[in-house]
C-alpha cells in the first residue's frame, strides 16, 4: 500500500507580515481615508474647471472696463498670472497632483506672488477661533438643555425648549445672521455695524494682549451668537432623545430600585451613555471647523477660510479654491477617523481590537 504524505508549507515571513499589515484595521482605514482625499481632490479639480468663465476671463473683464483692448487685456492677464489655461487638462491635472504630493498648493492667480499655503494659514486661525469657540459653547449648552428637557419631559419647560430647538434647527443660519444684523445693529443699535464687520479693528496689532483679545471678541460676538443659535437646536434635540432612551434602560431602573439619587444616576449611568453619540458627533464636527461658514463669514466680512473660499470662487482663483477644498477634505476625513477611535475609547463594548471590524 502506498502511503501519500502531504507537506504543509510554512508561509514566508515576509508574506505573513504583509498579510497582517493588509488585515490591520488602522491601515485599512488610513487607506480608505487617503483614497477619499484623492477622489475628492480629483473631482474638485475637474468641477472647478467646468465652471463658466475662468480666471483670465474675469481679470480681462476688469482690464477692459479700464479701457484696455481685449487682446491686450488677455495678454496682460496671462502674463500677470503666469498661467496657460490652454494647456491640456490632463497635463494640468498631473502637475496639480505632483505639486500637492510635494506639499505645494501653488500661487494665487489674483494675488501675484502670494502662495496659497500662506493665504490659508493667514485666515485659518480666525475660523478656528470663531467656529471652534461656538462649537464648544454649543456642545456644553446642548448637553445641559437637552438633559433638562429629558428630565422635565411633558412639562412646560420641555415644550418651550423643544419648540425653541426645533425652530432654531429649521431656520437658515444665513437668515439668523441677517436678523442679528437687523436687530442688534439697526433697530436696537446695541452693536455698531462696523464692529460686526471684519475680524479686528484697523490698526490693531495682533498679540497676546488684553486689548487685542477684547478687540477680536468685540468683532466676533454677533457672529459667535449666530453660530450658536443656528446649531444648538439639533444638539438639544439629540441629547434629549438620547437621555430619554437611556432613562428607559433596565440598569437605570435597577439603580433607582437601589435607592440611588437622581444626581448619582445622571452622572454615573445616564450622562455617560447619553452623551456617547454626541462625543462622536463633536469629533466629526471638528473637521467641519476648517470649512467654517462661507455664507456667514461673507455676510459679516469675517476674514476666515470661508470668506477666502467665497472670494476665490468669484474670481475663479483655481489654486486657492483647490487648496481650501483640499484642506477641508483632509480635516473632515481625519475627523471621522478620530470619531471612530474616540467612540471606541469611550465605550469599551465596541472597542476595536486587532483586525476585527
Amino acid at each position: 500500500m502506498t502511503t501519500i504524505t502531504t507537506s504543509q508549507t510554512t508561509p514566508h515571513p515576509l508574506l505573513d507580515s504583509l498579510r497582517k499589515v493588509a488585515s490591520s484595521y488602522l491601515l485599512r482605514r488610513l487607506g480608505k481615508a487617503l483614497f477619499t482625499i484623492w477622489f475628492v481632490a480629483t473631482i474638485t479639480f475637474f468641477v472647478i474647471r467646468a465652471m463658466p468663465g475662468n480666471a483670465i476671463d474675469i481679470l480681462m473683464q476688469d482690464l477692459t472696463a479700464q479701457g484696455v483692448s481685449a487682446e491686450d487685456a488677455r495678454n496682460q492677464a496671462a502674463a500677470l498670472m503666469g498661467i496657460d489655461l490652454d494647456q491640456p487638462l490632463g497635463s494640468q491635472y498631473l502637475d496639480y497632483l505632483n505639486n500637492v504630493i510635494q506639499g505645494d498648493f501653488g500661487h494665487s492667480y489674483r494675488s501675484a506672488g502670494l502662495s496659497v499655503t500662506k493665504m490659508i494659514t493667514t485666515v485659518l486661525p480666525w475660523t478656528l477661533f470663531s467656529v471652534g469657540l461656538s462649537l464648544i459653547i454649543t456642545f456644553v449648552l446642548g448637553i445641559a438643555l437637552g438633559t433638562i428637557m429629558a428630565y422635565k419631559r411633558d412639562t412646560w419647560i420641555d415644550h418651550l425648549l423643544s419648540n425653541l430647538a426645533a425652530t432654531l434647527d429649521a431656520v437658515s443660519p444665513y437668515l439668523i445672521g441677517l436678523l442679528a444684523i437687523l436687530f442688534f445693529g439697526i433697530i436696537w443699535k446695541l452693536v455698531p455695524i462696523m464692529e460686526m464687520r471684519g475680524s479686528m479693528s484697523s490698526g490693531m496689532k495682533p498679540g497676546f494682549t488684553l486689548a487685542f483679545l477684547a478687540d477680536i471678541f468685540k468683532h466676533v460676538r454677533v457672529l459667535l451668537l449666530v453660530y450658536v443659535l443656528s446649531s444648538i437646536g439639533s444638539w438639544m434635540l439629540q441629547m434629549k432623545s438620547n437621555t430619554v432612551a437611556t432613562l428607559g434602560e433596565d440598569y437605570v431602573t435597577v439603580a433607582r430600585a437601589r435607592g440611588l439619587t437622581d444626581g448619582r444616576i445622571l452622572t454615573a449611568y445616564v450622562g455617560r451613555n447619553a452623551t456617547l453619540p454626541l462625543f462622536t458627533r463633536l469629533a466629526i464636527s471638528v473637521g467641519f471647523i476648517v470649512g467654517g461658514s462661507v455664507l456667514l463669514e461673507t455676510l459679516f466680512t469675517y476674514q476666515g477660510i470661508g470668506f477666502l473660499l467665497a472670494r476665490s470662487i468669484s474670481e475663479r482663483d483655481y489654486p486657492v479654491m483647490q487648496g481650501v477644498f483640499l484642506v477641508i477634505t483632509v480635516s473632515v476625513v481625519f475627523a471621522n477617523l478620530l470619531a471612530d477611535y474616540v467612540y471606541g475609547w469611550l465605550d469599551p463594548r465596541i472597542r476595536l481590537v486587532g483586525g476585527d471590524n
